[in-house]
């Protein structure tokens, strides 16, 4: 099964929780705090393994969840760090956060790593918080929660020339000529349901890796068909090679079928035009080939290099390839949209304009109850330890010093209101 497209949910570890603990030996009456830190929680990584070639595994596990990082200890023990969790991904996997849409990782290279999510780091034991004032404070801290996020995985074939066209113009036949590569191959439309492979070495030992796309038809670019789902595959291939059935012999137009396939390509990605393109004008066999390739070439021109080939009988082949080789030496890689492009020796960033956003927001409920909400303050409700008064004592001067209190006073809190935060509730105390 080829699966080239799925979402999965990934969450780093939480950190471990910070301790309370003081030293007790002997013939030291007041030894002081001695609770250790708790250890950081493990990150999601995703790491390119060169084996895999599809996101099948992801069908059938979609939750990845780190493991946390432990407890400190008493006598001022660290709380030992969680190992990360190595997610494997084939080449060419781009991962995107699904609430915002933006491209966390774009992985290629074998052995190449991504931090998808975030570990929390580890809660702060008591002995972080003695002073002279407090010399022997009865406060620690939860580990922070680790990130968590839905994220899309995509894969795009990672390929130096792609086939393009029409379903059954021969596509299939012509990668299965050229190079190892075993596509199914039949005498009806969509045969091609996932994109093949096949390294393609020339006579003069030049080699490059050649892709069989699933075939395009009008609209493809809208979703319509089976196209639009692999057009993904072709942003990456820096040669297109247009294979076009000659003969007519489906009832279709070979310069209509051109400008068809090049729109569809021109709707998907702009950037796709900017590749060199060859045109493989196929089935030169068949009886009415020879004069519809003359009104072909009348009506295209000079545009693209033209190469007439029968993969039936495998004339024409040869030249093709050398012409295909000789491009890829020219044509340097194009990076993705997204890509951060290096021209000489500078570095081309993308600036997003991003308000400012409040530290934590206040509404209310049809029942009266208010809501506090805001990352910092459920981060910073989180990580403390309701447990001990001190703890407690701590968490109301920091919302205090954040303006919570005076924000639900103006809100028109009064003393034995109910405030909410996360799942938890509080009376409101003048």
């Amino acid at each position: 099964m080829f699966v080239d497209q799925t979402k999965i949910y990934v969450k780093g570890g939480d950190g471990g929780n910070g301790m309370v603990a003081f030293r007790r030996e002997k013939y030291v009456p007041n030894g002081g705090p001695a609770g250790g830190d708790g250890g950081k929680g493990a990150n999601v990584v995703f790491q390119v393994e060169e084996g895999l070639r599809t996101l099948v595994d992801f069908r059938y596990k979609k939750h990845f969840k780190a493991p946390r990082g432990e407890h400190g200890m008493s006598k001022s023990m660290h709380g030992k760090n969680a190992s990360d969790l190595i997610v494997k991904v084939p080449p060419g996997t781009v991962v995107k956060d699904e609430k915002t849409g933006q491209i966390i990782a774009d992985l290629v290279e074998h052995g190449q790593q991504a931090i998808i999510a975030r570990g929390g780091r580890g809660g702060r034991g008591n002995i972080r918080f003695a002073t002279p004032a407090n010399p022997a404070p009865e406060i620690a801290e939860n580990g922070e929660p680790g990130q968590e996020r839905n994220v899309i995985l995509e894969l795009k074939v990672l390929a130096d020339v792609g086939l393009v066209g029409f379903p059954s113009v021969g596509k299939s036949t012509l990668l299965s000529v050229v190079s190892a590569a075993k596509p199914k191959i039949a005498e009806y439309h969509f045969t091609t349901i996932t994109p093949n492979l096949g390294v393609v070495e020339t006579e003069d030992n030049r080699s490059f890796v050649m892709a069989d796309l699933p075939g395009l038809i009008e609209g493809a670019s809208e979703g319509v068909g089976l196209g639009h789902q692999f057009l993904r595959h072709i942003e990456r291939t820096r040669v297109i090679v247009h294979v076009i059935d000659m003969s007519g012999l489906e009832g279709r137009d070979p310069y209509e079928d051109y400008l068809t396939i090049n729109n569809e390509l021109k709707e998907y990605n702009l950037r796709l035009t900017e590749r060199p393109q060859i045109i493989a004008a196929n089935k030169m066999d068949m009886p009415d080939s020879e004069e519809n390739l003359k009104a072909f070439k009348e009506k295209i021109g000079d545009e693209h290099p033209i190469f007439p080939i029968s993969t039936l009988t495998r004339t024409g082949i040869r030249d093709l390839l050398f012409k295909v080789a000789d491009t890829l030496e020219e044509t340097p890689e194009f990076p993705l949209d997204h890509e951060l492009e290096e021209e000489n020796g500078i570095h081309r960033v993308m600036y997003k304009f991003e308000k400012d956003t409040e530290e934590f927001e206040i509404t209310r409920e049809p029942d009266g109850r208010f809501v506090v909400t805001g990352d910092k303050i459920e981060r910073l409700f989180v990580m403390t330890d309701f447990n001990r008064d001190a703890s407690v004592a701590r968490f109301a001067r920091q919302l205090r010093s954040y303006g919570v209190d005076d924000a639900l006073r103006q809100r028109g809190a009064k003393d034995g209101d109910i405030v909410k935060i996360l799942e938890f509730e509080f009376e409101f105390v003048e």
